[in-house]
């Protein structure tokens, strides 16, 4: 399954005369996935430490919750930011936040593995360039 191409529209800040985009924010929403792994607290911690590491990101935490009667959410704090998933099992339905930090991380390949681990029939993504000051451009610490 391929994850669609990412949206490249965005509008310019007056304060800044060239956009480097070194942070991106992926909101990936999967429809109509496998009940049971949306489920299950520790498949999915698995998961999305699984997703950050194909993605090359450093995985510095993981903490998650899961509900009653159903419904886990579970964060990876990364190095280069996060990477979070919500679920409605009941609707076989979730929602995936990726932020990066950095050029060196590849989102998409976290997205794609989700998508099918997950057993995904269906899924939206919609990436968000993040524009921050030039300062935090110049101030990105290198991931070790």
């Amino acid at each position: 399954m391929e994850v669609p191409k990412e949206n490249n529209k965005y509008s310019t800040l007056n304060q800044q005369k060239e956009l480097i985009f070194q942070s991106k924010h992926f909101l990936l929403e999967l429809y109509r996935c496998n009940y049971e792994k949306l489920n299950d607290e520790s498949f999915l911690r698995c998961t999305i430490n699984n997703a950050a590491k194909l993605a090359k990101a450093k995985v510095l935490n993981l903490i998650s919750n899961k509900f009653e009667p159903q419904g886990v959410t579970a964060i990876a704090m990364l190095a280069e930011s996060h990477l979070s998933i919500h679920t409605w099992p009941e609707s076989y339905y979730s929602a995936v936040d990726i932020f990066t930090c950095g050029q060196n991380m590849m989102p998409n390949k976290a997205c794609k593995y989700l998508i099918e681990a997950l057993e995904v029939e269906e899924h939206f993504l919609r990436v968000v360039n993040r524009n921050p000051p030039t300062a935090v451009h110049n101030e990105l610490r290198k991931i070790i």
